[in-house]
């Protein structure tokens, strides 16, 4: 990981920087942005894709961009004409990234899942090399996305910054310790599945953010997904529907006593969070000793007595770690986290109030549901909603609150790409029996 810094040196050097186009333009964008323009040599931001043009235009602004450096591309061969006058070009087309042949590698940042699997799926037949900051679409159809990229021989990774590559970080180095890597958690401050983009708009205006998006984050329907990325790019499961999700108010090291190894590895490891243990907002690995001759040396190191050992990171600096999963992918050809394979875990959609049929589900971080983490053989068997494909839907039958929707609970919208891959990602890895496309 360390060498990437002097890779980016070369690249800049060589006057031929990593030539980078992102998809979405909000508070993640934004950051993203700034650090690309001033901050990470050999990495260059070539264009801004937004469905608003004009917050792709604000990106660069706040960045320092000149205006006059800003230019609004409608075609693929007038970007190529930006990239080579080394202007910063803005277009609410993602086909004019796709189609460019200068672009190296797409950054998917729109946390939307239907419009994130039109992008990547185009993407990865153009030959881009991709980067999601998308885990919504990532935990839907990621492992249909890492079939096709490695078919199209390109490559697919989350994102530096966020969770799920924090923990995938911590994961590979303690294998390459020869330690066993039984839990990868998350460190939570709070959660509350009834949380409303109304009782978040507040904290939303206050950062500038969406206040859907912080709703998911509260009603831990955005952790679920973080968490379904872990498991499906390292094997583990769920303990439990919804995570064990431990409250420990102390250091997160004491967490070891809070878990039982046997069971851990009756699991082949788990996915799970905490709340409220410090150093937040971090991520942790729970790791045993492979070999009785280690538990010395980690005694030693201060780490305790075992059997289970914490290693942690105490931050996760989202927007300014982001670029450094570009220069891994673009420069290394370092996957920062991918699916092994088919899907070991999914995020399935819950009642947060009573809900009527003919109401139509709202998006995430809305009014309506809330989504958990379920081992996906059990929401395969249990034919659960997939929180992902769960907007848009109309709804058959009363649901009650804190219930699992059903796919016999619901009619699917018309005409979407997500539902599709998804059910062509339960015929490639088996899963037919959720028949999540089938009702299409």
């Amino acid at each position: 990981m360390l060498s990437v810094d002097r890779e980016m040196s070369r690249r800049e050097a060589s006057g031929r920087p990593l030539q980078i186009a992102m998809t979405g333009a909000g508070f993640m964008g934004r950051g993203i942005t700034l650090q690309l323009v001033k901050k990470m040599p050999g990495l260059r931001l070539a264009v801004i894709c937004n469905r608003t043009l004009s917050r792709a235009r604000d990106c660069y602004v706040a960045a320092g961009v000149p205006a006059e450096e800003i230019v609004t591309v409608d075609t693929p061969s007038q970007l190529e004409d930006a990239i080579q006058a080394g202007k910063y070009a803005i277009t609410e087309d993602y086909h004019n990234i796709v189609g460019a042949s200068s672009i190296e590698i797409v950054l998917e940042g729109t946390g939307h899942v239907e419009y994130g699997a039109r992008v990547l799926v185009e993407a990865i037949d153009a030959g881009k090399h991709l980067v999601l900051l998308n885990a919504e679409v990532d935990a839907t159809i990621g492992p249909l996305l890492k079939f096709k990229a490695d078919k199209a021989g390109v490559l697919i990774s989350g994102c530096d910054g966020d969770q799920p590559a924090v923990q995938m970080n911590l994961y590979r180095y303690v294998r390459a310790l020869g330690l066993d890597p039984l839990l990868c958690g998350n460190i939570k401050g709070l959660q509350d599945r009834y949380r409303t983009p109304a009782t978040q708009a507040g904290f939303a205006a206050q950062w500038g953010m969406d206040p859907a998006m912080v709703t998911s984050f509260a009603d831990g329907t955005k952790i679920s997904f973080e968490q379904v990325l872990v498991a499906n790019a390292t094997g583990m499961k769920v303990a439990t529907r919804g995570m064990m999700g431990v409250e420990h108010r102390g250091l997160i090291d004491e967490v070891v006593d809070r878990y039982d190894v046997d069971e851990l590895r009756s699991f082949g490891g788990i996915v799970d969070y905490v709340i409220g243990a410090k150093p937040g907002p971090g991520c942790f690995v729970l790791a045993a000793a492979a070999d009785p001759g280690q538990a010395i040396w980690l005694d030693y190191g201060k780490l305790g007595k075992g059997p289970l050992y914490a290693f942690y990171t105490p931050q996760h600096l989202m927007a300014i770690e982001a670029p450094l999963s570009l220069a891994r992918v673009g420069l290394q050809r370092d996957v920062v986290i991918a699916p092994l394979a088919g899907p070991v875990v999914d995020v399935v959609a819950i009642a947060k109030r009573p809900l009527r049929a003919g109401e139509t589900i709202d998006g995430l971080g809305g009014y309506m549901t809330y989504g958990v983490c379920e081992n996906a053989a059990t929401a395969a068997e249990q034919r659960l909603l997939l929180m992902g494909l769960a907007e848009g839907c109309r709804l058959k039958t009363d649901i009650n609150q804190d219930v699992a929707i059903s796919l016999d609970d619901i009619e699917p919208p018309p005409s979407s790409l997500a539902w599709q891959l998804r059910a062509e990602q339960d015929a490639l890895f088996s899963f037919s029996s959720s028949n999540q496309g089938q009702q299409i």
